[in-house]
């Protein structure tokens, strides 16, 4: 498994994570999952560039008993290769609540219904500037 994984930092309903990177020059995609592990992801963000069929749309899903779920559409696309970018996450036992760099928002359910995740895998083509969880 490619990419920066982050294991034992507990992320609790109302602590904010704020997370800045910057997609590579060439980048089809990247992704942000956050869940309990890499087999239980409560939150799989995925904005794509150019792939899987989608172009500039950040793609929402979550992965439980061994499959993906109903994938969720929604905010805006502030990302573009080689720029930096900033989100906040912020969430409770029923949603997530994304903030993107142009203040458009995502609200995604949180279907594992948790109130702490401790697993965090950032993938794809970018580079991980900062994580912050406060």
């Amino acid at each position: 498994m490619a990419g920066v994984v982050v294991t034992n930092m507990s992320f609790k309903v109302g602590q904010t994570l704020t997370v800045t990177g910057v997609p590579n020059a060439d980048s089809t995609n990247f992704a942000i999952n956050i869940g309990n592990s890499k087999d239980e992801l409560a939150l799989h963000m995925n904005p794509r560039f150019d792939i899987h069929g989608d172009q500039r749309a950040v793609v929402c899903n979550s992965y439980m008993g061994g499959s993906w779920c109903e994938e969720h559409r929604e905010g805006g696309f502030p990302f573009n290769e080689g720029e930096e970018f900033k989100i906040l996450m912020t969430f409770t036992n029923s949603e997530f609540e994304i903030t993107l760099s142009d203040g458009s928002q995502i609200h995604f359910p949180n279907r594992l219904g948790g109130e702490k995740y401790k697993y965090m895998h950032f993938e794809g083509d970018v580079r991980i500037n900062g994580l912050q969880i406060k």
